[in-house]
């Protein structure tokens, strides 16, 4: 965990965000503020495996490459990909695979984000899947693997700062996207314009940033980000704290059903009389569907449905509400949760400890007090 104290993030652009590393550059967003349909770039969480690479002087030109198991590898710049393949937009949520790890017990290796590791922005770009058939692929490509134009933390850049890779039938998903903009705009370097892979509903790892080149393997990738414990978790159950050098691990793919609170924010105070408050978030359940979202005042003795609204498009968040009867002025903490289409719902407490902590779905809770400090 890291031990320095929370700060707000002073960065141009960019609003209120909480920084939890600084080298590299690790920020999460205040769950109050996660509270538009499409979040904003300002409101949008920071996850950096390295250092920044150079700017692009012309992002038209910047230009990646798809080698390994194809029949054809191509070199293609940004103004080729616009020119070429038809473009799709699709908002979707991008999600760090350690959110929530703040909450595991005993306290897991790596930031300590809390719920705001995630975010739901609109991407604009070409379908990876085009490429790739464009490329032909073998019969023995099984794997991808990603690699980027930023340095690793010590600033060599004949490192890898993360290299990450998925299955084949994964990148050729029609949602995920060579994607070259953001909420309609040039995709911001900070989010690794001028291109970037986004892979929708698996840990934000796999959305390499600064994309320089595909790698199509006939077996699954060994990179920095793939081996060890990184980005893995048990087969089976483990005790929390125990090792797991003797354990069977595999690769995190589709991230756990998860929901915030994004309004009242925590700590609210609300006039006293008050009997009725609106509470309003996001669910989203990486590759599966949200099936429902409750809220509770109680601690689970009772719970209220919410309201969701039907998301524009798969791996987008769908946004929720309830209205929740205050018996009396007092303290409240108000805990949603969502499950998914296949029965799995969030639990109270951190559930599948790993030595990294990736993976946390544990409820989001909110405290509100109606009338004075009692």
């Amino acid at each position: 965990m890291m031990d320095s104290p929370r700060r707000d993030l002073r960065l141009p652009g960019k609003d209120r965000l909480t920084v939890l590393g600084e080298t590299p550059l690790v920020a999460e967003t205040p769950e109050e503020l996660l509270d538009d349909e499409t979040t904003p770039v300002q409101k949008f969480f920071v996850r950096n495996n390295g250092l920044l690479p150079e700017p692009a002087t012309d992002p038209e030109s910047w230009t990646f490459t798809i080698d390994g198991e194809v029949e054809t590898p191509l070199s293609l710049t940004v103004a080729e990909l616009k020119a070429t393949f038809p473009h799709k937009t699709f908002r979707m949520v991008l999600e760090c695979g350690g959110n929530g790890r703040s909450f595991f017990e005993p306290p897991a290796e790596g930031n300590p984000w809390t719920h705001g590791g995630a975010g739901c922005a609109e991407w604009t770009g070409v379908a990876l899947a085009d490429v790739l058939w464009t490329a032909g692929l073998k019969e023995s490509a099984l794997f991808t693997a990603h690699f980027g134009a930023d340095p690793d933390k010590t600033g060599r850049r004949d490192v890898q700062a993360m290299s990450r890779g998925m299955p084949v039938a994964k990148a050729l998903e029609e949602h995920t996207l060579l994607a070259w903009a953001m909420n309609g705009e040039p995709l911001p370097f900070l989010h690794g314009g001028p291109l970037r892979l986004v892979v929708p509903g698996w840990p934000g790892s796999l959305s390499q940033k600064w994309l320089t080149r595909i790698w199509i393997r006939d077996r699954e990738h060994d990179g920095p980000g793939m081996t060890g414990i990184s980005y893995r978790v048990p087969v089976n159950p483990i005790a929390p704290g125990a090792k797991v050098e003797r354990h069977e691990t595999r690769v995190l793919e589709s991230m756990p059903v998860r929901s915030i609170v994004s309004f009242p924010a925590d700590e609210s105070r609300l006039p006293s009389g008050t009997r009725e408050i609106e509470v309003r978030g996001a669910a989203w359940a990486g590759d599966d569907a949200v099936a429902r979202v409750e809220v509770t005042i109680d601690g689970g003795a009772t719970w209220v449905p919410a309201v969701l609204a039907p998301p524009r498009n798969r791996y987008d968040w769908v946004r929720w509400r309830a209205r929740l009867s205050l018996p009396g002025d007092g303290h409240y903490e108000i805990f949603s949760r969502a499950t998914d289409d296949k029965g799995r719902a969030q639990p109270f407490r951190a559930a599948g400890w790993n030595p990294n902590g990736y993976g946390c779905n544990v409820m989001h809770r909110v405290a509100v007090t109606v009338g004075p400090d009692l």
